[in-house]
């Protein structure tokens, strides 16, 4: 049977820091000053730091900070806010306040305009007509001989057209006499002239103006001389002198007693041309045509046509002397009002003056909203001025708060770095004990044990590694708890790291017959950034779980692109869900879709998904590294078939220490953190984590991971570039060819993705004929890449023991013979080359070793969970001899580090005796020659130039001078011996080259707190690396790493001594 080679996992969360002398050279990665002085570092980072004791007694209260407002008065504050508040109350009042009262004082000038715009309208159309009459008279009585018009036609006339002048309560004609022909005219007309008063005879004038004509309604008129009244009078004087319309002013209408006027026009016996002069116009007046205007009518007509005309009040005056305005019409008292608005009227006659003045009827409203604004100003200021109070009030009470708060905080600060150093001072009283237990183990383990003896001693180690992990769980939860968990971005191979989870629980899942196994897509970069060590450690604790609750089935662990997923997802969703009724439903029956043939919890696992996967990612594995993104983000499943998880308990499990079975008497052990755990790393790689579970079918836990692309996508990691989780597989098997024969087509897949990351080309067989013919068969093409090739001859047949059902497959080769001799056909290919049997099994017993031995696996079995490393290690065996120049073969790892050690002298300083022995053997089981030293000053004194020693691994928490203190001596000696030389060099000019003594200093510890890397990084001009005792027998791989990463800067050039 063939086993894997020897293969020690990673326990522990160490950090590495492998810094090189022109690193040295370097600005520092942290400011050592700002670092040092500061109590609470940023996220991530501790806070506290056990190397420096805090000095309690200096940190006393700090002072109560006073503000401003502190010293100030804070009354006076409340009533200059007051004032401020009613002069800002005054303001807005007067302001919404002025608006209120001109939106009124704009409507009733609005009102106002429209009514004396229609008064004067309706005048204008007035005296139009009596000028119309006036030139009538003139056309048809004066110049028509004999005269056509006469006090009959005159009234008929003036009576059908009255319509037209509907402000008039009359026209009339009176005719020029002068004293000379009165006696002929009152013989003509047969009767006197009168007085307008007294209506006697008139007496003797120069001139007279008696009414001839008339309108019926003014009748009263005929005879009546115009110009015995001294109103009228002038205003005929005016009329003939100006040839326009003149007016009176208010008198009261003799019939009506109403208030009006009298407009007049000249009648001119011929047309007088424009430019006339005065006496001209009055040498041609032959007499005067007035009409009467009732203007209270008038107006009272006007205002009752107009909507809301009971709002305001109209008053209008003749305010022709000024000092006297004459009420032409409106009452003569007004009530108290504030709001006024006058507009102007024009009459047409330019001597006469009028205007309209109105008044709202009512008080205007009070402005409300100009109330309502500074009430809500002031309420506002009062609001502010009870707050300020209020908070006066409130900040003497938090002032007193403060004070007590601030002398908490520094006792809180003292419990933090107390608590700081208590987990740092357990982490190392711990794991120094446990260091030395495990590597005394291990050192037992190496020398000749019979196996009773090596049982013992293993129990021993894995219980001791047990409790390092817990120790390492607790420390964790407790760094997630405060927030200074931080990640690392270093390259790696995830492939690797799940060979190494696969190592981890091979013993375990064989014992019990479970198949684990997985899976990682080729569309998944080989080179990945990021932190390997928690992406391993959350894979470990979903596997590990999946182990503790799996009594039989499968575990599998697939890893695929995200974007392939959701391609797939969108393209196919029936193939994804399934109801859960459904799959509780077919628990118990056995699928042939899945790894081992039992039912899971989700369908993304099974064969029906994977074939749409692998199309899906086949058809774009063409596109070129370049294109790609430079971020990845993995989707990583863990399947099982075990108990599941209740309802009842699916809501808690990721809390920390709660478990779905928290009962004394529960089957599985465990504390309850790893989940939680794994779920705020995930988080941390911003990812997603999630899980399907049915009970008694299983559970399948998904999450998520952001990663950087390494190798071609992103230049800046090298191709030369140390991976920390990797391994360089042979390349002897490339090119071999290979059959798998296997039922199950999920398990096929994956045996046939571990064969070709050797470079072995595959071809599969489901079941016993499609194995035949492909052995029977003389040519046979393969799909290489994007060619056909021809597979040629089998090298190797891979059978699984359980290929249709539980050790049916170690009937192969008999049921091959056999169906060869029914069909009568000949297995060229075995007769010819006969290729190598080799048989794959999750579980043999003694009866099934000797069962395939007699059915003919005589070559070599190989037994699960499959890992590359492990196939090509037992494809050595039985195909190719191993080639020791090989520097691919990963069996020559301990004589790589061996010939890196070997006679190399290694200063070991520590004072505890036992981690002097332990890290001493670990150091010359590879041949290097090994001093101890138990101080720091001890140290000093071996490495003062000059000295033999190519490095010195020296411990951090050491009494009297801990390591980085010896460590700075070191350096200064190194320094003034390197400057004295220098100086020597350049008075002797000898032109060789000198040597600077820098010998590589590596720092030892047994703790994993942060505040300690922390450390060393900030102090890289002493420190080279940080290496856990542990690592120094348990994982010597990783320790190799770490010296390699040295021996490329300094180790190759004299290991130490640099030229």
């Amino acid at each position: 049977m063939c086993k894997e080679p020897s293969r020690h996992p990673f326990h522990g969360g160490m950090k590495y820091i492998a810094n090189s002398a022109s690193l040295e050279q370097n600005t520092p990665l942290l400011d050592a000053s700002r670092f040092a002085n500061s109590h609470l570092t940023a996220r991530g980072k501790p806070g506290a730091k056990w190397w420096e004791r805090p000095d309690f007694e200096s940190q006393g209260s700090l002072p109560s900070t006073k503000t401003k407002w502190g010293n100030f008065n804070m009354m006076s504050l409340v009533w200059l806010l007051a004032t401020a508040g009613l002069v800002v109350a005054g303001v807005v009042y007067q302001f919404f306040s002025r608006q209120h009262y001109k939106h009124y004082e704009d409507v009733l000038g609005n009102m106002c305009d429209e009514r004396a715009r229609m008064l004067q309208h309706q005048f204008a159309v007035s005296i139009n007509h009596v000028h119309a009459l006036a030139v009538l008279v003139s056309t048809f009585y004066l110049r028509a001989y004999p005269s056509v018009l006469d006090q009959d036609t005159f009234a008929e006339y003036t009576a059908r057209t009255s319509f037209e002048r509907p402000l008039m309560t009359g026209v009339a004609y009176a005719h020029r006499v002068r004293h000379a022909e009165r006696d002929a005219f009152e013989r003509m007309q047969g009767w006197t002239i009168k007085t307008m008063h007294s209506r006697e005879s008139s007496p003797a004038y120069d001139e007279y103006a008696p009414t001839i004509f008339s309108q019926e309604t003014i009748g009263y008129l005929v005879s009546l001389d115009m110009m015995s009244g001294e109103e009228d009078r002038d205003n005929i004087f005016r009329a003939r002198a100006s040839g326009k319309g003149a007016l009176t002013k208010p008198f009261r209408v003799l019939e009506s007693n109403h208030l009006g006027v009298v407009l007049t026009y000249a009648v001119y016996k011929e047309v007088i041309p424009p430019e006339a002069s005065v006496e001209q116009r009055i040498e041609a007046a032959a007499g005067y045509l007035g009409g009467a205007f009732d203007v209270e009518s008038l107006v009272e007509n006007l205002l009752s046509r107009l909507a809301r005309s009971e709002d305001i009040v109209v008053n209008v005056y003749d305010i022709t002397n000024s000092s006297e305005p004459m009420v032409m019409y409106g009452p003569e008292a007004f009530s108290e009002c504030s709001l006024l608005h006058t507009s102007t009227l024009d009459f047409g006659d330019p001597y006469r003056k009028h205007h309209m003045q109105c008044r709202l009827s009512r008080q205007v409203p009070y402005p409300t909203l100009a109330i309502g604004f500074a009430g809500g100003v002031l309420s506002f200021v009062a609001l502010i001025c009870a707050m300020v109070y209020n908070a006066h009030m409130h900040v003497k009470k938090v002032e007193e708060g403060y004070r007590k708060m601030e002398e908490l905080k520094v006792q809180a600060e003292a419990a933090d770095i107390a608590k700081s150093q208590f987990l740092a001072t357990v982490s190392h009283e711990i794991r120094t004990p446990m260091n030395g237990v495990l590597g005394m183990l291990q050192m037992l383990l190496d020398t000749q044990l019979n196996p009773a003896q090596q049982d013992f001693a293993r129990t021993a180690q894995a219980s001791g590694k047990a409790l390092i992990t817990l120790i390492n769980e607790v420390l964790d939860q407790a760094k997630i708890e405060s927030g200074r968990i931080e990640l690392e971005m270093v390259p790696f191979d995830v492939r690797a790291i799940l060979d190494d989870v696969l190592s981890l629980f091979s013993g375990k899942t064989r014992g019990e017959g479970i198949e684990l196994a997985a899976f990682v897509s080729e569309r998944v970069p080989s080179t990945l950034i990021g932190d390997p060590g928690r992406l391993r450690q959350i894979m470990a604790n979903l596997v590990g779980n999946s182990v503790k609750f799996t009594e039989r089935g499968h575990i599998f662990v697939c890893v695929h692109l995200c974007e392939d997923i959701e391609s797939v997802q969108m393209s196919g969703n029936d193939a994804l869900v399934k109801d859960a009724f459904e799959r509780s439903k077919a628990s118990s029956i056995v699928s042939s879709s899945t790894l081992s043939g039992y039912s899971a919890a989700n369908k993304r696992s099974s064969w029906d998904l994977f074939k749409l996967l692998l199309a899906n990612e086949g058809a774009k594995a063409c596109v070129s590294p370049d294109s790609q993104p430079s971020e990845v983000k993995l989707f990583i499943s863990v399947e099982d078939t075990g108990i599941g998880i209740p309802s009842q308990a699916r809501p808690r499990i990721f809390k920390p220490f709660m478990q779905a079975d928290s009962s004394t008497s529960r089957m599985h052990g465990g504390t309850g953190i790893g989940l939680s755990i794994s779920n705020c790393l995930v988080n941390l790689m911003g990812g997603q984590m999630g899980f399907d579970s049915i009970q008694n079918v299983g559970s399948t836990f998904t999450f998520t991971v952001l990663l950087r692309r390494g190798g071609l996508a992103n230049p800046s990691v090298g191709s030369n570039t140390k991976l920390c989780f990797g391994e360089t597989l042979p390349t002897k098997f490339k090119g071999m060819k290979a059959l798998v024969v296997d039922g199950r087509p999920l398990r096929s897949e994956v045996t046939k993705q571990h064969l070709q990351r050797l470079g072995i080309c595959v071809k599969t067989a489901d079941d016993w004929n499609a194995a035949v013919d492909e052995l029977s068969n003389t040519r046979n093409f393969v799909r290489v890449g994007g060619a056909s090739s021809s597979i040629g001859e089998f090298h190797m047949i891979l059978v699984d023991k359980d290929a249709w059902g539980l050790s049916t497959g170690l009937n192969f080769p008999a049921a091959v013979q056999e169906s060869m001799k029914k069909g009568k056909r000949t297995l060229s290919r075995l007769e010819t080359h006969h290729p190598k049997m080799i048989l794959m099994a999750t579980h043999m017993a003694a009866s099934d070793l000797e069962k395939a031995k007699l059915m003919g696996f005589v070559d070599t079995i190989i037994m699960k969970p499959l890992r590359a490393r492990m196939i090509a290690a037992c494809l050595e065996q039985i195909l190719v001899p191993c080639d020791n120049d090989e520097q691919g073969c990963p069996l020559e790892e301990p004589r790589n580090l061996r010939r890196l050690l070997s006679g190399r002298l290694i200063l070991v300083v520590d004072d505890n005796r036992i981690n002097r022995l332990v890290a001493a053997g670990a150091l010359k089981k590879y041949g290097a020659d090994v001093e101890c030293a138990d101080s720091g000053k001890a140290a000093i004194a071996k490495l003062h130039p000059p000295h033999r020693f190519d490095a010195c691994f020296m411990d951090i928490q050491m009494p009297e001078m801990d390591g980085f203190e010896a460590t700075m001596k070191i350096r200064e000696v190194e320094e003034s011996v390197n400057d004295k030389e220098f100086v020597d060099e350049k008075a002797i000019d000898s032109g060789e080259g000198r040597k600077r003594w820098r010998v590589p200093i590596l720092a030892m510890t047994a703790d994993v707190i942060q505040a300690t890397y922390d450390e060393c990084v900030r102090k890289t001009v002493v420190v080279e690396a940080a290496v856990n005792l542990e690592l120094l027998h348990i994982n010597m791989k990783l320790l190799e790493y770490s010296l390699q990463s040295l021996k490329d800067h300094i180790f190759e050039l004299d290991f130490g001594h640099v030229k």
